[in-house]
């Protein structure tokens, strides 16, 4: 069992101070984490979400965190059309949460949505795959160049997305509502505009009638008030490491997997050396610079920080030192992936004197439409089956003919009658002196034997053109290579069922703190 599913058991809890399913350290968390925003933080966040399409709900919230409300805090990098679909499972979990956390203690509680524009990853996020009507896999992807590891706060999008949104409409604006969704996606999606701006502005729109808060903690304000952060990592960079380091063994001792690399005595902060704007750089042991060459003291690292704090950026690790610094955060929303990094983190929690979030897992989600249940009652499946190989759903499926032999059968017939040759020559005068001879030809003929069979039954089960093209489609709809959360976006269902329609499908089928793969049916 992996760490995710012992945490949701509650079998983790050696590395968790709190669990979710727990009401009472759920109100504890929440009364703890309400505090009110500093000013200037509190100032910053107004700022920058009245960029956005305009919120009453949204203006609110932030009134309530400036006044002492506690916050349910996600987040995610600032993809290409909002990314995969679980973008929208997260902000719906975390607005379904910050809900149910008020009505459970009766203290105010905030949905805030963190945008990872630190990160400088461009290749994993300029990309996107959909389904279209036809039920083929679009996949549409910007210029993105791994070298250049400068935060995606600063980078732009390149003219090619303006050709992107076009294909798009292509594809999508025959459906009920595609003109409508494309044209929000390219208000915001132009060529010129900033990635995290992109991202915000649609995620704003979807969301304004949940008031989700959105902070962005690439701007000289934050930054400032993050300053203290980066200040304690780098000067207790290897007191941190090392506690990091026996969390880290204790995780394997236990049969769990490390999330991320904890690199010995060095600063979990990157530094940018070159301007806030600039690459972004590790730092080892010697405060040199992975992949930059460059090395740096202590003192003059430090200088820099109070010179400019917009200098330093956040790893994974250090991110949500960050986050419950600048924010009440009582509960953090994350996948299966966060949750296991977040089983590193309470010796840091400590470190900074912080109490560690409870931490909730976020809205899973598989979205079942007619077209998709017709298909699964065609091939007489169930949505689960959709994670299995191709060769295992068409092996479901009797597409024999009645001269193609199913490939157990082909190998006893071979088998049967070369087996009885090497026992009839076995059995001779001169078994004795090709004894030897005789178990390596028994050997190699199983396995070329073993291996033609093999080949046969693959060729066998996709005689039926029809059956393999519907197999193919199902794996397309349900699970095209990974769950179908992290691999569709949202164009296509926004198109279809409207954008606005389909977050509120996700909101009233997301359930507080529940990690169960439900089955959306817009």
């Amino acid at each position: 069992m992996g760490l995710f599913e012992s945490y949701l058991r509650g079998e983790a809890s050696a590395f968790f101070p709190s669990h979710p399913g727990s009401a009472a350290e759920r109100r504890r968390a929440v009364a703890r984490a309400a505090r009110p925003l500093a000013p200037a933080v509190a100032d910053e966040l107004e700022r920058q979400n009245t960029r956005w399409a305009a919120s009453p709900a949204r203006d609110a919230n932030l009134a309530r965190l400036r006044k002492g409300a506690a916050a349910v805090v996600t987040g995610q990098q600032v993809g290409l059309f909002l990314g995969p679909l679980y973008t929208l499972y997260k902000a719906a979990a975390a607005v379904r949460d910050a809900q149910a956390l008020e009505a459970e203690t009766g203290i105010p509680v905030v949905p805030v949505f963190w945008l990872q524009t630190e990160d400088h990853d461009l290749p994993e996020i300029a990309g996107c795959s959909m389904p279209t009507p036809g039920g083929a896999l679009l996949e549409l992807a910007l210029p993105a160049s791994a070298d250049e590891r400068i935060s995606i706060a600063h980078r732009t999008l390149p003219p090619e997305v303006d050709a992107l949104v076009e294909r798009m409409r292509d594809e999508l604006g025959e459906l009920p509502h595609g003109e409508a969704h494309v044209d929000r996606l390219a208000r915001h999606y132009r060529a010129g505009a900033r990635w995290s701006d992109a991202f915000a502005g649609v995620l704003a729109e979807l969301f304004a009638d949940e008031g989700l808060v959105l902070v962005d903690p690439r701007t000289p304000a934050l930054a400032a008030a993050a300053a203290q952060v980066h200040r304690h990592a780098l000067e207790g960079a290897e007191t941190l490491a090392a506690a990091l380091g026996d969390r880290c063994a204790r995780l394997r001792a236990a049969g769990f997997p490390v999330a991320v690399h904890v690199r010995e005595g060095a600063p979990l902060s990157f530094f940018h050396s070159q301007g806030p704007e600039g690459p972004r750089f590790r730092l080892d042991a010697s405060l040199a610079e992975v992949g930059g060459g460059r090395r740096h003291t202590r003192a003059s690292l430090l200088a820099a920080l109070d010179a400019e704090p917009l200098a330093f950026s956040t790893s994974a690790l250090l991110r949500p030192i960050v986050q419950d610094t600048l924010l009440p955060t009582a509960t953090y929303v994350g996948g299966p992936g966060e949750i296991a990094y977040f089983a590193q983190l309470s010796p840091l929690y400590a470190a900074f004197d912080l109490p560690m979030p409870v931490v909730a897992p976020r809205a899973r989600f598989r979205v079942i439409e007619p077209r998709t249940r017709r298909l699964l009652a065609k091939l007489g499946l169930q949505a689960d089956d959709a994670a299995k190989s191709e060769e295992q759903l068409l092996a479901c499926r009797d597409c024999a003919c009645s001269d193609t032999p199913a490939a157990d059968i082909l190998r006893r017939q071979l088998l049967g009658a070369l087996e009885a040759k090497l026992d009839e020559i076995g059995a001779g005068v001169l078994g004795a002196e090709l004894e030897k001879p005789l178990a390596r030809t028994r050997t190699s003929v199983r396995v070329a034997v073993d291996r033609f069979a093999s080949r046969y039954e693959a060729a066998r089960l996709r005689v039926d053109a029809a059956l393999v093209d519907d197999v193919r489609r199902l794996k397309r709809l349900l699970h095209p290579g990974a769950p179908q959360e992290r691999v569709h976006a949202l164009p296509y269902y926004g198109a279809r069922y409207g954008d606005r329609a389909f977050v509120e499908t996700v909101l009233r089928a997301a359930r507080p703190f529940d990690a169960a793969l439900g089955d959306l049916e817009p």
